[in-house]
């Protein structure tokens, strides 16, 4: 299946894929092409390195509508079959949303449908909640509510601070963002009425 990823910032989510890729662990998703909002995300330096087609698509004083319908032009053309947000800071419309059902999905770093948003560690280290993780799951339109997919749990130490907290669950990220896109592309995932299920060999 040919998968786009879009991103925002550094892209170490980006990376994880690549390298699993690399690795021979997506053996039915072919890393076609990255989009990007903003012309400074560190994203478009990986995608340089690994030969993986880039497209800045500024979001910056730009109506959603419009935004949008630049990305699916692209998307289209490149006939993709999967999107992946990685670190992808923009909420995608409704349109664009329906129009890849089931075929869109993002990584949070929470367990949904716990602390969804921008401030999930804050929110989840204000709540005194003594576990906490990451989320693969599809895009609805809702803000991290479409269903869950893959998650991984990490404890939550008691002098815990935002920033090592996101250090402990990042590498979790790292290994479930490219474990859900294999079971996506492998077509392994069934959803139906909002929950997912997942086949096994």
């Amino acid at each position: 299946m040919e998968v786009a990823v879009l991103a925002s910032g550094r892209g170490s989510n980006f990376q994880s894929i690549i390298d699993a890729s690399i690795r021979g662990e997506l053996p039915n998703a072919n890393i076609k092409l990255l989009i990007v909002n903003k012309k400074d995300a560190y994203a478009i330096e990986r995608a340089k390195k690994h030969n993986i087609p880039c497209y800045v698509v500024e979001s910056r004083n730009k109506k959603r509508t419009e935004f949008d319908l630049e990305m699916l032009e692209i998307l289209n053309i490149n006939k993709i079959d999967i999107i992946v947000l990685a670190g992808f800071m923009r909420i995608l419309s409704p349109r664009f949303v329906n129009k890849y059902k089931n075929k869109i999905i993002n990584i949070h770093p929470s367990l949904l449908p716990l602390f969804p948003g921008a401030h999930a560690h804050r929110e989840t280290i204000r709540a005194g909640v003594s576990e906490s993780g990451c989320s693969v799951h599809f895009v609805d339109d809702g803000v991290d509510t479409g269903p869950v997919i893959i998650q991984k749990t990490v404890a939550i130490d008691k002098n815990e601070t935002e920033k090592t907290l996101a250090d402990k669950i990042l590498p979790l990220e790292h290994q479930i963002f490219p474990k859900a896109l294999d079971l996506l592309t492998s077509q392994k995932i069934k959803v139906k009425k909002g929950k997912v299920t997942i086949e096994t060999d």
